[in-house]
């Protein structure tokens, strides 16, 4: 073999090594930001299966729904008050180009929404909830795929294709419904993935 054949092999090789190197440390990282998947998760899933749709469902005084109707937007404020904290405070730790690329997914993603809506509005005049939610939960599933895909992580992967599975699904039904199955695609896809992975970390951690 000659001498620049020696070099490209070692560059591949390297390369390679470089990448999975890096895809451990994202998923490494991933178990850390497992608190992010139970904080979003919880606060989705009660969200939507307590304040959204048992409040539908049952008959509720105006006093209770006068606590209900904060609550539907301060649990939202509060995950993503702590989200904000929390990636300032890991800003500071290690970062990876993987790591940097998973964040512009999900703020691209927020963004897809606004434009969503923004379209519906333009088209529609008015904004039809029992579309949206579907389109925002296949939105949510595809960063959720990609995310897991990115960082070769099965779990978050099979959370994803649930998520779009049960959006297609929800699509069938009113919105009362909706709220229902979007509650169980939170649970599924954030809530166990995210006590899974802050399980692991603990292990490794007492190891």
């Amino acid at each position: 073999m000659k001498p620049d054949e020696n070099i490209h092999v070692f560059d591949e090789e390297q390369s390679i090594r470089v990448i999975k190197d890096m895809i451990e440390v994202s998923r490494k990282k991933l178990q850390n930001d497992g608190i992010l998947f139970i904080i979003w998760g919880w606060t989705m899933f009660i969200n939507y299966f307590f304040l959204n749709y048992l409040t539908s469902i049952l008959v509720t005084s105006q006093q209770v729904m006068s606590i209900v109707r904060p609550l539907r937007i301060l649990l939202p404020l509060f995950a993503i008050g702590f989200t904000i904290y929390y990636i300032t405070k890991e800003r500071k730790k290690v970062k990876t180009y993987i790591g940097i690329s998973l964040r512009y997914i999900w703020v691209s993603m927020f963004f897809c929404m606004v434009f969503i809506n923004l379209i519906q509005f333009n088209v529609l005049q008015k904004i039809n909830f029992e579309l949206q939610h579907p389109i925002f939960m296949i939105l949510i599933a595809f960063a959720i795929t990609i995310s897991g895909v990115v960082i070769r992580y099965k779990m978050i992967i099979i959370g994803g294709i649930l998520f779009a599975i049960l959006g297609l699904t929800a699509s069938y039904f009113l919105l009362i419904s909706q709220m229902l199955i979007e509650a169980i695609a939170w649970f599924v896809a954030f809530v166990i993935p995210g006590h899974m992975l802050y399980a692991q970390r603990k292990e490794k951690n007492n190891v």
